[in-house]
Protein backbone atom coordinates (compact mmCIF):
# COMPACT_ATOMS: atom_id res chain seq x y z
CA UNK A 1 0.00 0.00 0.00
CA UNK A 2 1.48 3.59 -0.60
CA UNK A 3 1.18 6.97 1.15
CA UNK A 4 -1.84 7.60 -1.47
CA UNK A 5 -3.59 4.56 -1.05
CA UNK A 6 -3.16 4.78 2.54
CA UNK A 7 -4.40 8.46 3.07
CA UNK A 8 -7.76 7.37 0.88
CA UNK A 9 -8.68 4.35 2.02
CA UNK A 10 -8.05 5.53 6.11
CA UNK A 11 -11.52 6.49 7.57
CA UNK A 12 -13.19 6.62 11.19
CA UNK A 13 -14.04 2.74 11.83
CA UNK A 14 -16.76 2.22 14.63
CA UNK A 15 -17.51 -1.48 13.72
CA UNK A 16 -14.44 -3.62 13.92
CA UNK A 17 -14.00 -7.85 13.69
CA UNK A 18 -13.35 -9.43 16.43
CA UNK A 19 -9.76 -10.57 15.28
CA UNK A 20 -6.76 -9.58 17.94
CA UNK A 21 -4.05 -7.43 16.99
CA UNK A 22 -0.19 -8.87 17.32
CA UNK A 23 1.62 -7.58 19.79
CA UNK A 24 4.49 -7.32 17.16
CA UNK A 25 2.09 -5.68 14.82
CA UNK A 26 1.26 -2.37 17.35
CA UNK A 27 5.10 -2.41 18.51
CA UNK A 28 6.29 -2.33 14.82
CA UNK A 29 3.92 1.12 13.72
CA UNK A 30 4.63 2.43 17.04
CA UNK A 31 8.38 1.94 16.55
CA UNK A 32 8.74 3.59 13.21
CA UNK A 33 5.92 6.28 14.28
CA UNK A 34 8.88 7.54 15.98
CA UNK A 35 10.16 9.47 13.45
CA UNK A 36 7.23 11.29 13.00
CA UNK A 37 7.99 15.57 13.00
CA UNK A 38 8.33 17.77 15.99
CA UNK A 39 9.30 21.34 16.26
CA UNK A 40 12.49 21.19 18.37
CA UNK A 41 12.49 17.67 18.39
CA UNK A 42 10.29 18.16 21.23
CA UNK A 43 8.78 14.57 20.63
CA UNK A 44 6.49 15.45 22.92
CA UNK A 45 3.66 12.41 22.58
CA UNK A 46 3.61 10.02 25.26
CA UNK A 47 1.15 6.69 24.65
CA UNK A 48 -0.04 3.73 26.31
CA UNK A 49 -1.66 0.99 24.16
CA UNK A 50 -4.32 -1.73 26.05
CA UNK A 51 -5.65 -4.59 25.18
CA UNK A 52 -7.04 -7.47 26.95
CA UNK A 53 -8.05 -7.02 30.89
CA UNK A 54 -6.27 -3.98 31.56
CA UNK A 55 -8.71 -2.32 28.26
CA UNK A 56 -11.74 -4.12 29.78
CA UNK A 57 -11.28 -3.17 33.13
CA UNK A 58 -10.68 0.72 32.49
CA UNK A 59 -13.57 0.06 30.18
CA UNK A 60 -15.92 -1.24 33.19
CA UNK A 61 -14.66 2.25 34.94
CA UNK A 62 -15.53 4.29 31.94
CA UNK A 63 -18.70 2.97 31.86
CA UNK A 64 -19.69 3.31 35.01
CA UNK A 65 -18.16 6.50 35.89
CA UNK A 66 -19.98 9.95 35.05
CA UNK A 67 -18.50 12.04 32.33
CA UNK A 68 -16.49 14.90 33.74
CA UNK A 69 -15.90 18.22 32.11
CA UNK A 70 -13.18 18.00 29.73
CA UNK A 71 -9.96 20.12 29.81
CA UNK A 72 -10.16 21.40 26.55
CA UNK A 73 -12.84 22.48 23.27
CA UNK A 74 -12.64 20.57 20.70
CA UNK A 75 -16.60 21.86 19.78
CA UNK A 76 -16.14 25.55 18.95
CA UNK A 77 -15.63 25.67 15.21
CA UNK A 78 -19.83 24.66 15.33
CA UNK A 79 -20.27 28.31 16.09
CA UNK A 80 -19.95 29.00 12.48
CA UNK A 81 -22.42 28.02 9.96
CA UNK A 82 -19.55 26.49 7.45
CA UNK A 83 -18.15 23.95 10.22
CA UNK A 84 -21.60 23.35 11.56
CA UNK A 85 -22.60 22.05 8.06
CA UNK A 86 -19.78 19.29 7.52
CA UNK A 87 -20.67 18.24 11.04
CA UNK A 88 -24.11 17.68 10.04
CA UNK A 89 -23.47 16.21 6.63
CA UNK A 90 -20.90 13.42 8.70
CA UNK A 91 -23.63 12.86 11.78
CA UNK A 92 -26.43 12.27 8.65
CA UNK A 93 -24.00 10.14 7.00
CA UNK A 94 -23.28 8.06 10.09
CA UNK A 95 -26.89 8.09 11.74
CA UNK A 96 -28.31 7.33 8.94
CA UNK A 97 -26.28 4.33 7.93
CA UNK A 98 -27.19 2.77 11.53
CA UNK A 99 -31.21 3.85 10.73
CA UNK A 100 -31.31 5.98 13.50
CA UNK A 101 -33.46 9.10 12.81
CA UNK A 102 -32.94 12.67 13.28
CA UNK A 103 -35.45 12.82 15.83
CA UNK A 104 -34.57 9.73 17.82
CA UNK A 105 -32.78 11.29 21.03
CA UNK A 106 -32.54 8.21 22.52
CA UNK A 107 -31.42 5.73 19.47
CA UNK A 108 -28.45 8.77 19.16
CA UNK A 109 -27.59 8.58 22.80
CA UNK A 110 -27.00 5.03 22.68
CA UNK A 111 -25.28 4.93 19.70
CA UNK A 112 -22.87 7.48 20.84
CA UNK A 113 -22.30 5.65 23.88
CA UNK A 114 -20.30 3.10 22.05
CA UNK A 115 -17.53 5.67 22.31
CA UNK A 116 -16.98 4.21 25.80
CA UNK A 117 -15.67 1.28 24.73
CA UNK A 118 -14.14 1.98 22.14
CA UNK A 119 -16.63 0.60 19.29
CA UNK A 120 -15.34 -3.00 20.82
CA UNK A 121 -12.38 -2.36 19.31
CA UNK A 122 -9.54 -5.05 20.57
CA UNK A 123 -6.76 -2.15 20.92
CA UNK A 124 -7.13 1.28 22.33
CA UNK A 125 -4.05 4.02 22.23
CA UNK A 126 -4.28 6.81 24.98
CA UNK A 127 -2.16 9.98 23.82
CA UNK A 128 -0.85 12.26 26.74
CA UNK A 129 1.61 14.46 27.04
CA UNK A 130 3.09 16.91 29.70
CA UNK A 131 0.62 19.99 30.57
CA UNK A 132 3.71 22.41 29.41
CA UNK A 133 3.20 21.39 26.05
CA UNK A 134 1.74 24.25 23.86
CA UNK A 135 0.27 24.55 20.83
CA UNK A 136 2.64 23.57 18.69
CA UNK A 137 3.12 20.73 20.48
CA UNK A 138 -0.56 19.74 20.15
CA UNK A 139 -0.15 19.81 16.24
CA UNK A 140 3.37 18.08 16.51
CA UNK A 141 1.07 15.17 18.57
CA UNK A 142 -1.68 15.01 15.83
CA UNK A 143 1.32 14.53 13.29
CA UNK A 144 2.62 12.15 15.46
CA UNK A 145 -1.12 10.65 15.63
CA UNK A 146 -1.99 10.59 11.59
CA UNK A 147 1.59 8.55 11.05
CA UNK A 148 -0.02 6.08 13.19
CA UNK A 149 -2.84 5.61 11.33
CA UNK A 150 -0.91 5.88 8.11
CA UNK A 151 1.05 2.84 9.19
CA UNK A 152 -1.99 1.16 10.67
CA UNK A 153 -3.70 0.62 7.33
CA UNK A 154 0.11 -0.38 5.54
CA UNK A 155 -0.55 -3.33 7.69
CA UNK A 156 -4.05 -3.61 7.23
CA UNK A 157 -5.44 -1.91 10.28
CA UNK A 158 -7.89 0.57 11.04
CA UNK A 159 -8.77 2.93 13.77
CA UNK A 160 -11.05 5.88 14.98
CA UNK A 161 -9.63 9.19 16.65
CA UNK A 162 -11.47 9.52 20.14
CA UNK A 163 -11.30 13.13 21.67
CA UNK A 164 -14.46 11.83 23.43
CA UNK A 165 -12.23 10.15 25.94
CA UNK A 166 -11.34 13.55 27.34
CA UNK A 167 -14.43 13.62 29.12
CA UNK A 168 -12.63 10.52 31.34
CA UNK A 169 -9.61 12.17 31.78
CA UNK A 170 -9.53 11.54 35.63
CA UNK A 171 -10.14 7.93 35.19
CA UNK A 172 -8.12 7.23 32.95
CA UNK A 173 -5.13 8.53 34.58
CA UNK A 174 -6.22 7.00 37.56
CA UNK A 175 -5.98 3.74 35.38
CA UNK A 176 -2.32 4.48 33.97
CA UNK A 177 -0.94 5.23 36.97
CA UNK A 178 -0.88 9.19 35.49
CA UNK A 179 0.11 11.96 37.42
CA UNK A 180 -3.17 14.51 36.80
CA UNK A 181 -0.94 17.61 37.55
CA UNK A 182 1.96 16.63 35.20
CA UNK A 183 -0.34 14.91 32.17
CA UNK A 184 -3.02 16.48 29.31
CA UNK A 185 -4.88 12.92 28.54
CA UNK A 186 -5.36 14.02 24.61
CA UNK A 187 -7.37 11.70 23.29
CA UNK A 188 -7.45 8.05 22.65
CA UNK A 189 -7.68 6.15 19.20
CA UNK A 190 -9.60 2.96 19.05
CA UNK A 191 -7.39 -0.05 16.59
CA UNK A 192 -8.40 -3.16 15.16
CA UNK A 193 -9.65 -4.46 11.35
CA UNK A 194 -12.36 -3.07 10.11
CA UNK A 195 -15.87 -4.87 9.49
CA UNK A 196 -15.56 -4.21 5.45
CA UNK A 197 -19.57 -5.05 5.66
CA UNK A 198 -20.96 -2.75 8.38
CA UNK A 199 -22.58 0.47 6.72
CA UNK A 200 -21.43 2.29 9.28
CA UNK A 201 -17.95 1.62 7.79
CA UNK A 202 -18.75 2.38 3.93
CA UNK A 203 -21.28 5.67 4.03
CA UNK A 204 -20.59 8.21 2.16
CA UNK A 205 -18.23 10.86 3.46
CA UNK A 206 -17.61 14.70 1.87
CA UNK A 207 -14.28 16.51 1.51
CA UNK A 208 -14.25 20.60 0.76
CA UNK A 209 -12.92 21.27 -2.66
CA UNK A 210 -9.10 21.58 -3.38
CA UNK A 211 -9.67 25.12 -4.58
CA UNK A 212 -12.32 26.30 -0.98
CA UNK A 213 -9.10 25.67 0.64
CA UNK A 214 -5.98 26.00 -0.97
CA UNK A 215 -4.52 29.12 -2.66
CA UNK A 216 -1.76 28.13 -5.50
CA UNK A 217 0.43 31.32 -6.37
CA UNK A 218 3.21 31.95 -8.84
CA UNK A 219 2.24 29.70 -12.00
CA UNK A 220 1.42 30.90 -14.61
Amino acid sequence: MNVTEAVKSRRSIRMFTDQPVDLETIRRVMDTARWAPSGCNYQPWEAAVLTGEPLKELQAKITTTPPQQAEYDWTAPGEEDAYKQRLNAVSKGMFGSMNIARDDGEGRMKAMMRNATSFDAPVVLFAYFPRLMKEAQWSDTGMWLQTIAMLLREEGLDCCFQEYMALYANVIRDHLGLDHDRYMLFCGMAIGYRDPDAPLNTFERERVPLDEQVKFLGWE
